[in-house]
């Protein structure tokens, strides 16, 4: 409750404010006379209230007593506050002295190093003391089990007399093993040291920091003691192996047959001496060893070592052979090498491996693996500076691919190697061990594969714009293509463009063909190939669609059509129209057919099925083929030969091209035909001068018609000459199908309300058989029936230009009530021919003046 609340109700009441307030009560009641004799019970009001005011009255004195009280709680709240906050004052100063002694005393502990003119504190002393101590007393331990490690090593100084002078600065072991040449004796002192070091290793445990779970240092000192150790002892029996390889002129071809009894033995012992150390030391070292590309056969190591020198000599140093650019040097010295050695591996160190537990193990595969990583080395080296270098990097995979195709065809392959008995061992290895090859080294790395494949890929599209851009690029190839090898159809004569495309495909196909991993190839083709396959699809297609563009609205030449001569000036008229039109489109026609008989010959190869099947197999290629738009969509079954092959999406795409570039030829001929036609019928061309023509009078054909004649001619001629066989066939067959059409249209069926005289149809008649003459002329060298796309208008021209007998039986036949069979029969009897039908030979007739029906 607030004071000023406590003080209100503390002040005695107002009589005024009393009167106030019954006074506005009874104004606001009893307004008039009449409203206080109509109050009932007011009487009783005012006696109550009179009852009410004596009861105040006699409780006044209570209120005096209890105002008493209220003063007395009130003076006694006030004296307690006071004492209580007098207290907290005092525990205040209090608190503040206790902090003020903390301070002191914690000043009186905190380092002395803080401040840079202070001793430290006897606390800092002895903690100091204290913990050098431990670290001396650890270190003292670690001392003592070094000593030992070592010591181990000094004991044996030598066993035989004669050579300890030379051995003071040697180590037990290894001294131990040049005295005796012993590899027991070598082995059970390294077995001591062995089992010292694993009693050290079990005592010492492994210590947590913020890197998670580490070594002692000393655990891993004493492992490089361990292995030091080994490595000195079988390098001791390893000089002894090469001293005797040496009496033998090795690394040079060996002649052991006329070796000396003796050095063939020092050399047998040795040999053997080492193959029983390394078993020995197999018992021994159970722990598992990471192994590297160096490991193998004891011997066979050794006997690698003057090899790795004479390399290292010619192609690592600074000698006139070790040249960047010239990667097949150092792969053709090894595979020499390789291939010298094997008749002394097979018919020397191969018996001695067959009295040993090592019998399995193939000699000369065993020395050829253990050559190999002297090219990875190379490799390692000499690529990073070679990645600036496209053409030197692409020539060294190349040659890398090439040695690793060489050496299998040597017969190379991990199996009856060490790495395959030791993937053999590795119980999670259950395939079979396969070699990668040494381009794997190059290969395998990602930036590398990347640089390599760009830097083909760039080569590519430079050599492929060179092709297109050359002046030759849109001839007709010459006569000798069909004098050359792998030749795709010996009738298609395609452009020089197209010719230098398909070798340089190939020849991309060469780059990438050795390439040991699908998932490589895959790439390969995808990002260098299958672009240029494109670019030239696009190239044929845009020549086209600059041709429809002229031949419709009449443009100038723009560049990049086919046959464009740059820097002269043309009418766009002449680049679509004629001869030289055509020609460009079959220039168009003859390399999308070329291309696409190449692609599917192509997909036929055994490297592009196997590639195929393989994308087909394998979810990650099946990604990669889904993602390039021109390759076909893989199904993803498991079964052995796949439905169509890789090239067929391409394939379609080019042959929607000669598709395309045979449609304009159709439409070019037939419109320049047709539009040479529309003045010979304008002019009624087909009409003779004479107002009373005879029968008897020679048929003169007008000289609006030789013009069109003549331009078919010289098209079909030019067809016949430029595109294959079958394809001139089709073309002409849609070409003279559609004139066909077009002639009986406006010379017969559709003539307007003038009819045909007799004299007219027999005019008629000799302008139908001179197409077709004419086109058996511009096709006398194909085995083609030029008249059969003219049927139907030679069979109009018959019926039109019928006279006499033979006019009434077409007339009787047609128009009579003979069966349809009966027609025909007389169609074919007085005509030749029966094309048309009833109906439409009907129409004909009546076009003739003479016909009344």
């Amino acid at each position: 409750m607030a004071s000023a609340q406590i003080r209100m109700l503390l002040r005695p009441s107002s009589i005024d404010d009393a009167h106030k307030r019954t006074q506005d009560h009874l104004n606001a009641t009893i307004r008039s006379l009449q409203d206080l004799e109509d109050a009932q019970d007011f009487q009783n009001t005012v006696d109550s209230s009179s009852l009410r005011y004596h009861e105040l009255k006699d409780t006044v004195p209570q209120f005096a007593q209890s105002q008493a009280e209220v003063t007395d709680v009130v003076a006694r709240s006030r004296k307690s506050v006071e004492e209580h906050l007098y207290t907290a004052q005092e525990l205040s100063l209090l608190r503040h002295s206790i902090t003020d002694e903390l301070t002191f005393l914690s000043q009186q502990l905190v380092s002395s190093l803080r401040g840079p003119d202070e001793k430290p504190t006897l606390l800092e002393d002895i903690e100091t003391l204290h913990r050098r101590l431990k670290e001396l007393q650890s270190v003292k331990g670690y001392v003592h089990v070094v000593e030992h490690a070592l010591r181990i090593r000094l004991v044996f100084r030598s066993i035989h007399h004669r050579v300890r002078t030379d051995m003071s600065s040697s180590e037990g072991a290894v001294t131990q093993a040049k005295a005796s040449l012993s590899p027991l004796d070598c082995v059970l002192k390294y077995k001591e040291l062995q089992q010292f070091v694993l009693s050290v290793k079990q005592a010492c445990t492994s210590i947590e920091d913020a890197a998670g779970q580490q070594t002692l240092h000393v655990v891993t000192f004493l492992a490089s003691v361990q292995n030091r150790t080994w490595n000195e002892i079988k390098a001791v029996f390893s000089g002894t192996l090469l001293t005797a390889a040496e009496k033998l002129q090795w690394p040079m071809p060996v002649d052991y047959v006329t070796a000396s009894p003796e050095d063939r033995k020092a050399f047998e012992v040795a040999f053997q001496d080492l193959l029983k150390l390394q078993s020995l030391g197999t018992q021994l070292r159970t722990e598992p060893q990471e192994r590297s590309e160096r490991d193998g056969l004891y011997p066979i190591e050794t006997l690698v070592e003057p090899v790795s020198l004479r390399f290292k000599y010619h192609f690592e140093g600074a000698r006139q052979t070790n040249r960047l650019d010239k990667p097949e040097w150092y792969f053709t010295h090894i595979l020499n090498i390789a291939h010298e050695q094997r008749p002394f591996m097979d018919n020397v160190i191969q018996p001695l491996l067959s009295s040993t537990e090592y019998r399995r193990i193939v000699a000369w595969r065993e020395f050829t693996l253990l050559l190999l990583p002297l090219l990875s080395r190379k490799l390692r080296r000499t690529v990073p500076t070679l990645t600036s270098h496209p053409p030197i990097l692409a020539h060294t995979i190349y040659q890398a691919l090439a040695f690793d195709s060489s050496l299998m065809e040597e017969g190379f392959d991990l199996g009856g190697t060490s790495a395959a008995a030791a993937q053999s061992r590795d119980k999670t290895s259950q395939e079979s061990p396969k070699w990668e090859g040494i381009s794997e080294v190059i290969l395998g790395k990602k930036e590398w594969f990347e640089a390599w494949m760009e830097g083909e890929r760039v080569f590519a599209m430079d050599q492929y714009m060179g092709i297109i851009s050359a002046n030759d690029a849109w001839l007709v190839a010459d006569e000798n293509i069909k004098d050359e090898e792998n030749v795709i159809d010996r009738e298609l004569k395609p452009t020089n463009s197209a010719r230098r495309v398909k070798a340089l495909v190939e020849q991309v196909t060469d780059r990438y063909l050795l390439l040991p991993q699908f998932v490589q190839r895959t790439r390969f083709m995808i990002t260098v190939q299958l672009p240029l396959l494109e670019s030239y699809h696009a190239r044929i297609s845009s020549s086209l669609d600059a041709f429809e563009t002229l031949s419709s609205s009449f443009m100038r030449a723009v560049p990049g059509s086919l046959g464009a001569e740059t820097g002269r000036t043309k009418d766009s008229k002449s680049l679509t129209t004629g001869v030289e039109g055509v020609q460009r489109l079959c220039k168009a026609l003859v390399s999308a057919k070329y291309a696409a008989a190449a692609m599917e010959a192509w997909g036929e190869d055994l490297f592009f099925l196997e590639l195929w099947a393989e994308i087909n197999r394998k979810a990650n290629l099946r990604s990669r083929a889904v993602a390039a738009p021109s390759l076909p969509d893989p199904k993803g079954s498991d079964e052995d030969v796949p439905e169509g092959t890789i090239f067929e999406e391409l394939v379609v795409q080019y042959n929607k091209l000669v598709i395309r570039a045979e449609d304009l030829i159709v439409h070019t001929v037939t419109g320049e035909v047709e539009a040479g036609l529309k003045a010979h019928f304008s002019s009624g061309g087909f009409q003779t001068t004479s107002a009373n023509p005879s029968e008897t009078d020679d048929i003169a054909l007008p000289t609006s018609l030789l013009g069109p004649i003549s331009l078919l001619s010289t098209h079909l001629t030019y067809l016949q000459a430029t595109v294959p066989q079958m394809t001139a066939t089709t073309l002409y067959r849609r070409i003279a199908s559609h004139l066909a059409l077009h002639v009986s249209q406006r010379a017969i069926m559709y003539r307007g309300r003038a009819r045909v005289t007799p004299h007219e149809g027999r005019t008629i008649l000799a302008e139908c058989e001179l197409w077709v003459e004419t086109c058996r002329h511009a096709l006398a060298k194909a085995s083609v029936r030029a008249e059969a796309p003219w049927r139907s208008l030679l069979q109009a021209g018959r019926i039109i230009g019928a006279q006499g007998e033979a006019w009434m039986k077409i007339v009787d036949a047609t128009l009579g009530t003979g069966s349809d069979g009966d027609w025909e029969a007389v169609m074919v009897d007085v005509v030749g021919l029966a094309e048309l039908s009833r109906e439409d030979v009907s129409r004909v007739i009546r076009t003739r003046a003479d016909c009344n029906r």
